[in-house]
């Protein structure tokens, strides 16, 4: 690896790969490094049909949905944007559509033959399967060292992703922000729901709606996911506050209406039966001829103010994680290093993250494009 023009890129993930593609079409040598398959972690996104962008093209817009990077995203999104992202798969024969949701699949639903036609199109790239532990500043460049050698190179890019898991790349001075959970289920009191499904839930401290599954360790669904990578830096137990059902409903006209029903009946109308059964508690099976203006306050107060209690997070299912390198320390304009010169750092291995709906993989194609470019700019020596 001392040839002039050759890089370096630690992690054959999105942002890795999808570099490498940009850096080969522009003349470059690229060496890969990753201890396992290359981007074997575009599989499971999507559910298996890879969700690659969100149908949104603004690019403040686009960065409204990053918690962590929102701000620092706004250079990257302008010089490449969700536009630029269909119009890359399209030159890679992935044909795309877009959801009623605004979520974007390739046509072929197949995360696998997304994987199959970028691996096609860096073939080009020398693969190296090996874990880099080190990486020292040297005077022409830098000197990566793994598990089973050590090599030179005049630029790296680190590509290496986030994670709880992730090995830590010693050698260098840069600040990472510790790993959390985010995108995650969460622990909490409520197993005796399991299986019940919410629609359309408000959060009250976030002012956001979505679905809420319960489940035998506690809640998940969409509103979920995304709460819990709001509040990813917060300490456990913490208590989450709902308004169950914002459309209109009057409690007191249902009980007029229907004298003879039992109030878990009239709930259920607005409710799956076995939460209506919940939420009226005691007086499950009262009838509605029976239920006084106490007690159909006190339903209508655990409606309008639910409460849930977290524990924590449910191990081992997120899919992504806050945290990284700390992004005080990199050029948004360029994704290189203030520290340390001809060093990039992209996609998830950035303290950036995004919500569900393919925000997380435009991170990786947006900073991909970006790192390459500046790259262009070089003057090697």
């Amino acid at each position: 690896m001392t040839e002039e023009k050759n890089i370096a890129i630690i992690g054959a993930g999105a942002a890795g790969c999808i570099c490498t593609y940009f850096l080969l079409n522009a003349g470059y040598n690229v060496t890969l490094f990753d201890y396992a398959s290359p981007l074997r972690t575009i599989l499971p996104t999507g559910g298996g049909r890879c969700n690659l962008a969100n149908a949104e093209y603004d690019f403040k817009e686009l960065a409204k949905n990053y918690p962590r990077g929102e701000k620092f995203l706004y250079s990257v999104f302008s010089k490449f944007s969700t536009y630029d992202t269909i119009e890359l798969f399209n030159k890679l024969n992935i044909q795309t559509y877009t959801q009623e949701d605004n979520r974007i699949f390739p046509t072929s639903n197949s995360s696998k033959d997304v994987r199959e036609k970028v691996l096609n199109a860096i073939k080009k790239a020398d693969f190296v399967k090996e874990c880099v532990n080190k990486i020292t500043k040297i005077d022409n460049g830098y000197k990566i060292k793994t598990n089973k050698a050590e090599y030179y190179s005049s630029i790296i890019i680190i590509a290496n992703g986030g994670g709880i898991k992730s090995k830590k790349i010693e050698g260098l001075k840069h600040n990472i922000i510790p790993y959390t959970p985010a995108l995650v289920g969460l622990n909490s009191n409520t197993n005796n729901l399991s299986g019940i499904v919410l629609k359309d839930v408000y959060s009250k401290e976030f002012k956001i709606f979505g679905d809420i599954l319960f489940s035998h360790f506690g809640i998940s669904g969409p509103l979920i996911y995304k709460l819990s990578s709001l509040k990813t830096k917060d300490s456990f137990p913490y208590t989450l506050h709902f308004d169950l059902y914002t459309l209109p409903f009057n409690l007191q006209d249902a009980i007029n209406n229907n004298p003879k029903k039992d109030l878990k009946n009239i709930l259920s109308s607005i409710f799956p039966h076995r939460f209506a059964e919940y939420i009226s508690e005691e007086h499950s099976n009262t009838k509605a001829n029976n239920i006084n203006g106490k007690i159909r306050d006190q339903i209508l107060d655990k409606v309008h103010n639910f409460e849930i209690k977290i524990t924590g997070f449910n191990k081992g299912e997120e899919t992504v994680t806050a945290g990284g390198y700390d992004l005080n320390e990199i050029n948004p304009k360029t994704l290189e290093s203030k520290l340390y010169s001809n060093l990039y750092i992209i996609g998830e291995a950035l303290d950036i993250d995004g919500f569900c709906g393919g925000f997380n993989l435009q991170n990786a194609w947006s900073t991909a494009f970006v790192a390459a470019e500046s790259i262009k700019t070089k003057q090697f020596n």
